[in-house]
């Protein structure tokens, strides 16, 4: 599920590069980017009803008239079939495939794309390099949207080779850009980056021309949608050009992308700035409004009232000057949609004016036959009766609203407008249809992890914002009053599914496919299930073979996340110890006393948490029951709520260990000079193949994990977890390693998951400063890797005190019938009972995701 303010990438960027000029697919809110290109069309001229069939096409996709655009195509393919015209009926055929694929046509946009393909083949001989090239581009995009990246590949190499036997240099440029998307997109994220830093490089020696600032611009998003850094660099220099030789018509779609990457990187100052020169460079109505669009809604998340004010009147007055196209019916849903975000709209515009411009928007809509936005504004306009307490209306138009996105399967809308409709029941007091509804909204958004292409480009989705809530409101329904068993198992299902769904929107893909319910895995565990709720803390206790329990307890959010904070705060060695301690056991009273109680934990060894929100962040081991630490009890680990991989035996006396670190000052981070003891120590308790300082770089530890067979893998040196992807990172000597390409490093280790790496540890690494989700960060990490298990610090622990625990460590592992649980309890205690480490700062920082066996 990609439901990211940054981007909502849709993981394409699908180049249609054609004299057409159909333009790069990039996100958000329609930025078309077009390439030109040296490629001429074919058109026969025997038939002018055909040419301008074909021409009247192409003008109504470009603007934004797809409707319209596939019955013109329809029309010309059918005179060039009749006219016996090969080349352009199967090259229109591809065109009209685009046209059906923005109208979420997917079958008939197949079936186009396969009948100008079967042209192609049965009359191979006569048609040009440039025609292959083109229709096969067509091909690979529709491919890529439809969940097949390794056969886009394919035949975006192809597409490649065709270009070059044309000779358009600009037509292989660009399908080698989106062979590195489709890379990406299949996992291969080292790969992707050095096919985009090659192709900056064939970009440095062109001579500046217009095609040189279309590609800069194109390879400029290329490498923004892997998060690399240059791609601000590579716009600023696509800039630079365009404003050398005067390429007006470039200026402002190039400023608008370096807007929302100054966006990105929290600099809304330098944002703002691009976006209003974008707007007085803009050479056209569409791109004045897509630039105004942007500033308004970079003004609205900072709440600079005045300006955006200002603003909101130009917009609103402009969207209803444009005629109906595509892109201004959805700048108008999007405009509208930003509104809606805000507690009090009608401080900006009042709000029967937005419910008029909706109203517009619908009608406009229907005009030029365009159901998805019809039903996305019919969603937005409800949203509106919703806020004025017009729940009759509001829930009329979000039926309507659901009713065509089901007739669409178009499984983003439906998720929106299920879930307005349920909301709107449950205001009413109307529960089981409350409760049908949310489900149907919930299983739109499951479907939405291996059905990328259902999410709308030219909508915006925050995932805190429209997916979590969902999930949580639906789970609070269930746990009303008392649940039964069945409710009980839809709500820990859900949760689990929520982890799930954090976690493909930390990654921007769907990454977890195998689930096994871990509470069969291990009879001696018990698994715990906190959900906070906006009225309370509820708690699922799930043991094998046993019916689920339930526990509760009635605060606020807000109050049980001050405690949460507030005992985070205190795990610090100079912290006052008697508030440490009473935080501590007000948490253990919510999650551990009610079964204790209860006898529930009688038989358990091992305290699986599968964690929600804020609780992610403090370090469960050191709860505190009055007398004992939690680990002085129980074993503990942490589980994203499913096992990904099958448990295996897990030999201790022959484990082989990769031990790796960075005792040295690199890279603008500090020396750690425990950590060649930590290395060397290790290394005598495991059989151990070393990469210290220089020797540790991104090479070496692939190469070596590649080679060796090694069930251990531990990497003692800095590194940083965020719920940003592209902040979590390990340090290498030769720089940092992100969470994607790490685990690509790691996956060399083996196909055969019966061989994966059985732990990975990470003993210097931090949390991000501030992020209230950064342990997202370290399950990403953990899961990402392919280890079964990950053992990782939540922030930096002295050097003495990190030694010590993981020699320990080993030491407990390599005994007979010891699970990593028990290794790393014993290693804990050893710390909290016969070292001056015994305040929890030293010892609770260590946990362990994943398998615990």
């Amino acid at each position: 599920m990609i439901f990211s303010i940054k981007h909502n990438r849709c993981l394409y960027i699908c180049l249609s590069i054609m004299t057409l000029c159909l333009a790069v697919t990039i996100t958000p809110a329609k930025a078309s980017v077009p390439i030109q290109t040296t490629s001429t069309f074919n058109v026969s001229l025997s038939n002018s009803q055909s040419t301008n069939g074909l021409e009247q096409g192409r003008n109504l996709y470009q603007s934004g008239r797809f409707a319209e655009a596939v019955i013109a195509w329809q029309t010309a393919a059918e005179n060039y079939h009749t006219q016996g015209d090969r080349t352009n009926e199967a090259l229109t055929l591809s065109y009209l495939s685009l046209a059906q694929q923005e109208l979420n046509q997917w079958e008939a946009a197949r079936q186009s794309i396969k009948e100008s393909v079967k042209i192609l083949q049965t009359a191979k001989p006569s048609f040009e390099a440039i025609t292959w090239a083109q229709i096969l581009n067509n091909q690979a995009n529709l491919e890529l949207r439809t969940g097949k990246a390794e056969t886009a590949l394919e035949i975006w190499q192809q597409a490649q080779k065709y270009y070059e036997q044309a000779g358009d240099n600009m037509g292989s440029f660009g399908s080698q850009i989106n062979q590195a998307q489709a890379l990406q997109t299949l996992g291969f994220y080292r790969r992707s980056k050095q096919q985009l830093e090659m192709l900056t490089q064939k970009l440095a020696v062109m001579p500046d021309s217009e095609i040189k600032v279309s590609g800069l611009r194109s390879l400029g998003l290329a490498l923004d949608a892997i998060d690399d850094s240059k791609s601000q660099q590579v716009l600023e220099q696509s800039l630079a050009i365009a404003n050398k030789i005067k390429a007006k018509t470039q200026l402002s779609s190039i400023l608008v992308i370096l807007g929302k990457v100054a966006s990105d990187s929290q600099d809304s100052e330098a944002a703002l700035n691009y976006f209003e020169d974008a707007q007085t460079t803009a050479t056209n109505p569409n791109e004045l409004l897509e630039a105004r669009l942007a500033a308004f809604k970079l003004l609205v998340d900072y709440d600079k009232l005045e300006a955006e004010t200002s603003l909101a009147l130009q917009l609103q007055q402009q969207l209803l000057e444009l005629p109906p196209s595509h892109s201004s019916l959805y700048a108008a849903i999007n405009f509208v949609a930003t509104l809606n975000r805000l507690e009090k709209p009608e401080r900006v515009l009042p709000i029967p004016e937005l419910a008029n411009l909706m109203s517009v928007t619908v009608k406009s809509a229907q005009q030029i036959q365009d159901a998805p936005a019809q039903a996305y504004a019919l969603h937005q306009w409800g949203q509106l009766y919703h806020r004025t307490n017009q729940l009759t209306k509001a829930k009329e138009l979000a039926q309507k609203s659901l009713n065509i996105a089901r007739q669409l399967q178009a499984d983003d809308i439906i998720a929106q407008s299920a879930w307005q409709v349920g909301r709107l029941y449950k205001q009413q007091g109307d529960h089981p249809e409350a409760i049908r509804a949310y489900t149907e909204a919930i299983k739109s958004l499951k479907a939405l992890r291996g059905d990328m292409v259902a999410v709308n480009p030219d909508v915006q989705f925050s995932f805190r914002e429209s997916v979590e809530p969902v999930y949580r409101e639906l789970v609070g329904l269930l746990l009303d009053e008392k649940p039964t068993q069945p409710a009980l198992m839809q709500a820990r299902e859900l949760i689990e599914s929520l982890q799930i769904a954090e976690l493909d929107n930390f990654f921007r893909e769907a990454c977890l496919d195998k689930a096994q319910q871990i509470d069969n895995i291990d009879p001696t565990a018990t698994v715990i299930y906190p959900i906070i709720l906006s009225d309370r803390l509820a708690v699922i206790l799930s043991q094998a073979g046993k019916p689920l329990r339930y526990y509760v307890t009635h605060r606020s959010q807000t109050d049980i996340e001050k405690t949460l904070d507030n005992f985070l705060i205190t795990i610090n060695p100079v912290s006052d110890s008697q508030e440490q301690r009473r935080l501590s056991q007000q948490i253990y009273d919510w999650l551990i006393s009610p079964p204790e109680q209860e006898q529930a934990l009688k038989n358990t060894k091992t305290l699986v948490f599968v964690l929600d929100g804020k609780l992610r962040n403090i370090p469960i081991a050191a709860l505190f029951d009055g007398q004992q630490y939690l680990i002085e009890k129980y074993a503990v680990a942490l589980s994203p709520g499913l096992q990904l991989m099958a448990v295996q035996s897990f030999q201790q006396t022959k484990i082989k260990a990769i031990v790796a670190g960075i005792s040295e000052s690199r890279n603008g981070f500090s020396a750690l000079p425990g950590v060649e003891l930590e290395v060397k120590q290790i290394s005598q308790t495991l059989p151990s193949s070393i990469l210290l300082n220089q020797k540790f770089t991104n090479q070496s530890l692939a190469d070596r994990v590649k080679s060796s067979r090694a069930d251990v893998i531990h990497l003692a040196t800095h590194g940083q977890f965020s719920s940003r992807l592209e902040e979590t990172f390990l340090l290498t000597w030769n720089g940092q390693v992100n969470v994607q390409e790490l685990s690509e490093l790691l996956k060399n280790h083996s196909d055969d998951s019966s061989q994966a790496i059985e732990l990975l540890v990470l003993s210097a690494c931090d949390t991000a400063a501030g992020d209230d989700r950064a342990v997202l960060g370290l399950a990403g990490l953990a899961i990402k890797s392919g280890a079964r298990s990950t053992i990782a610090t939540l922030w930096p622990v002295k050097d003495k005190a990190a030694e010590i625990l993981m020699t320990r460590f080993y030491d407990y592992l390599r005994q007979p019938k010891m699970t990593k649980a028990e290794a790393l309890r014993q290693a804990q205690i050893n710390l909290i009972r016969q070292t001056d480490f015994h305040n929890p700062f030293f010892w609770s920082a260590f946990v362990l995701v994943g398998n615990w066996l």
